[in-house]
């Protein structure tokens, strides 16, 4: 508790030497109350631009509103008086911010910033041109300050300790609104909105609380600043005077709460200083802005870090995944069991059309599932099951159709509505807030349905009921021990536990599950689809997943979709059992492809070695002193428990992740140290976990731009023509964009994009995620082949196929190589593969 006061502290003690330490370099007291105006301003500021993601143009507005308003109700309503127009001013702004934000935040993004650039254009020119009410280009002086209380505010001296008072209540009352359930929603939609929408949470209205308080706390620096100088005028109104904002914000530290208020003291110390040598000082802090966004974008506060940080000893952690405990037979928590069943169907969904121009996703399905049913909907990828998703929680509205919860519409609500009324989600591609813990991931989901999510002023982290639920919620999905773990630097295995978790927390009345078990290594997945199994027994679970052994050993009802129709509903035997559904979904199936012997091309030549590395994520040791060899032509399956560091080494071969110790080789050139583009152009292609698709853009342009930079020589050249040899899929998609095709033709884009251009080795990671069994065994052929062509290192959770697939497998287990040898080894020695890959 004392460390979460310390911002408090610094706070309390900055103001009292401030007056002293700026006297000692020769400046008068009238700058020390400057600095502190800039900092309420800019800490104000922050609330949109550090902890919110929002970027406003134009927050010098409410700085020259509130100056106005002050100046201008003294001078005609309260003569003499200094509280009654601050008052004044501060209210007037927070009125204008309400009506105008309920306008602006209607825009994100670029759009947003363009409007409030807009807004304090207009009222600059307002400003400037009403000369008989604002005194114009002239300004307007005459403001003065009065006896308050005893204390005689004409005096310098006096009035600072009232603004450094009235600084140091801003900062207490920010510090409170940041820790609040409000404060910890506006980090949430700066991490992702999308989510924080899904959870529940309203976030227009959350997004206009904060903006209604930035500008209040602004207009607050506004009001002193004029009673300070005695004059308003239009500069604050002026762009520019708002790029300054926004430049100190940044140069202090944009993620820390002090940050601004140091960025504002150092303007301020910057103007003085340089403006004495030359007068276009502006110049020069411009150019010293940009350096602090090019090279340290935590600002100041950055800075001092990294200078102390030889000075401090270094905390070495294991990865993420590895300090949690998993206890068997966790009950569902009381909060999310039904007392009883009810006979009707809890959702049904009948003649839903969905088009995204001449694409018909979803071609009038009909859909029931019912009170404690665990129901699959399953078929080939771009069948429009995850649009069917996206209909029914409220990402897209549908064309045509009606979706009933519990006999109530809500076909074409907004996410958060359908959220509250009773659908949780998770998503195909984990949709986390992977800045945030998973505590604290957790927390937010949980919050959305507390009483006091709205709360201003209680502390978020100290609502007992909410902490109790997530601690229940921690326990039952197994991830006691990685509590205070970023997300994002999960594995994929537990990002997609705790997507599944985001969704149960919000309460739902059904639960809709996209691949839940994809990407999953066999002994997490067994436990996860236990998990949905146990779920399903109380809450009513709809389920996309193309692990069809699994579908078909825990569904009670599946639906089989194929372009966005439905093509069988029934039990898991009718639609085992129906020809249609093996013909154009399962395929030969899994076993089969497997069983079928595989000819080597691996030479004995090493094309790329790997010499003790160790690559690190922050504080975590996630690699550790792996060694390696991959040679010629070979296919080299990396395998292990999620969070054992497979992704992690691709990423390390490829420069996105930097090895911090070790050599790399590829060809006979080091290779660690270079950039991610430099690996790529010696003819290394990497398709990413997620794919990672230039979305917007055709397939033909993804190519494209694969080939762009690597006509280099390094490996076998694939073209076009090339390409479309192993992928002739792609030759009828050529000029779709990429992100309107199936997840199965996306994969093939991707792979596509990573071959094009100069290639000698493929990294794969997690190649057949997510994919039908017939697109699956399409890929695996096209893998086969392409063995004669380059050396593929391959990440992949499907066993049977990895071993099929690859000529020698290296085990990696805490970010260790526990095990090499060949892949047939494993395939036939069902007890070695139990011992060395923990089944």
């Amino acid at each position: 508790m004392r460390r979460e006061h310390s911002p408090l502290a610094v706070a309390a003690v900055g103001l009292v030497i401030l007056p002293f330490a700026l006297d000692l370099v020769g400046l008068p007291l009238r700058t020390s109350i400057d600095v502190v105006v800039f900092a309420i301003a800019c800490t104000g500021l922050n609330i949109l631009v550090g902890y919110t993601g929002l970027v406003s143009f134009g927050h010098g507005a409410w700085f020259g509103l509130g100056a106005y308003a002050a100046a201008l109700s003294q001078r005609y309503w309260f003569p003499g008086a200094i509280i009654l127009p601050a008052l004044f001013s501060i209210l007037f702004v927070a009125v204008a911010a309400l009506l105008s934000g309920a306008l602006i935040l209607r825009r994100r993004g670029v759009y947003f910033s363009l409007l409030t650039l807009a807004l304090t254009a207009l009222l600059f020119a307002i400003g400037y041109r009403w000369t008989e009410f604002t005194g114009g280009e002239s300004g307007l002086g005459g403001v003065t300050r009065s006896t308050v209380l005893g204390f005689d505010l004409e005096s310098d001296q006096v009035y600072y300790w009232v603004v450094a008072a009235i600084g140091m209540t801003v900062c207490h009352v920010l510090w409170r609104f940041h820790r609040s359930p409000v404060g910890s929603v506006l980090v949430a939609i700066r991490e992702n909105e999308e989510r924080a929408r899904f959870i529940g949470y309203p976030t227009d209205r959350y997004k206009l609380i904060g903006f209604v308080l930035s500008a209040a706390a602004v207009a607050v620096a506004g009001a002193l600043s004029v009673f300070n100088h005695r004059f308003a005028s239009a500069e604050p109104l002026t762009v520019a005077f708002s790029g300054e904002l926004i430049a100190m914000v940044v140069i202090g530290g944009m993620r820390s709460f002090l940050g601004p208020a140091l960025g504002a003291l150092f303007f301020i110390l910057f103007r003085e200083f340089l403006s004495i040598w030359t007068p276009h000082w502006l110049f020069w802090f411009g150019l010293l802005f940009v350096g602090f966004i090019v090279f340290s974008p935590t600002g100041l506060v950055g800075v001092a870090g990294r200078l102390i940080a030889p000075f401090r000893k270094r905390v070495i952690e294991g990865a993420a995944m590895a300090g949690r405990t998993v206890a068997e037979g966790v009950p569902l928590p009381d909060l999310y069991r039904r007392s009883a069943a009810n006979a009707a169907p809890v959702l049904v969904a009948r003649d839903l059309v969905k088009r995204f121009g001449g694409i018909h996703a979803v071609d009038g399905i009909t859909l029931a599932v019912n009170g404690r049913t665990l129901h699959a909907l399953i078929g080939p990828n771009g069948a429009g099951k995850t649009t069917a998703f996206n209909l029914v929680s409220g990402l897209f509205p549908p064309d045509a159709g009606t979706i009933e919860l519990d006999g109530a519409p809500i076909a074409g609500l907004k996410p958060e509505d359908i959220t509250a009324a009773g659908v949780g989600r998770s998503f195909q591609i984990t949709n986390l807030f992977g800045g945030l813990s998973v505590e604290e991931n957790l927390r937010l989901a949980v919050q959305a349905h507390s009483a006091e999510r709205f709360a201003l002023w209680t502390a978020a982290a100290m609502l007992a009921e909410v902490n109790r639920l997530t601690a229940e919620l921690v326990a039952f999905l197994g991830l006691t021990g990685v509590e205070r773990a970023e997300a994002a630097s999960l594995s994929y295995g537990g990002q997609r536990l705790l997507d599944m978790g985001l969704a149960l927390a919000t309460r739902p009345r059904i639960l809709l599950l996209d691949e839940p078990l994809a990407g999953l290594a066999a002994a997490e997945r067994q436990r996860i689809a236990a998990l949905v199994k146990t779920i399903s027994a109380e809450i009513p679970v709809l389920f996309v997943e193309h692990d069809i052994d699994r579908v078909f050993q825990i569904a009670d009802r599946v639906t089989v979709m194929n372009e966005g129709k439905v093509l069988v509903e029934g039990t898991v035997e009718d639609a085992r059992g129906n020809a249609k559904v093996r013909e154009v979904y399962i395929g030969s199936g899994a076993t089969a492809l497997a069983a079928k012997p595989r000819a080597s091309a691996a030479g004995t030549t090493p094309l790329l070695i790997v010499d003790k590395i160790d690559t690190f994520y922050g504080k975590s040791h996630i690699l550790n002193a792996v060694s390696l060899d991959v040679r010629e032509h070979e296919i080299v399956a990396l395998l292990g428990r999620n969070g054992a560091g497979k992704s992690t080494l691709l990423k390390t071969l490829i420069g996105i992740a930097p090895a911090e110790a070790g050599s790399i080789t590829l060809a006979g050139k080091r290779t660690a140290g270079l950039s991610s583009a430099e690996i790529a152009r010696l003819g290394i292609g990497y398709v990413p976990q997620g794919r990672g698709l230039f979305a917007g853009m055709t397939v033909a342009d993804n190519l494209t731009l694969g080939r762009l930079k690597r006509r280099t020589g390094a490996g076998v050249h694939w073209d076009a023509e090339r390409i479309v040899t192993f992928f002739p899929r792609l030759a009828q998609r050529w000029r779709t964009p990429a992100d309107y095709l199936s997840g199965g033709e996306q994969q093939m884009v991707a792979i596509a994009r990573a071959l094009s251009g100069d290639v000698r080795v493929l990294l794969l990671d997690e190649p057949f995620e997510g994919l039908s069994p017939a697109i699956t065994e399409e890929l695996f052929e096209a893998f086969d082949r392409l063995r004669y062509d380059v050396t593929l290192v391959i990440v992949d959770h499907h066993l049977d196929l990895a071993l099929a697939l690859s000529d020698r497998t290296i085990v990696l287990e805490r970010g260790s190589v526990t095990w090499t040898g060949t892949s047939q080894t494993l395939r036939d020695d069902l007890a070695l593969r139990r011992k060395v890959l923990w089944l």
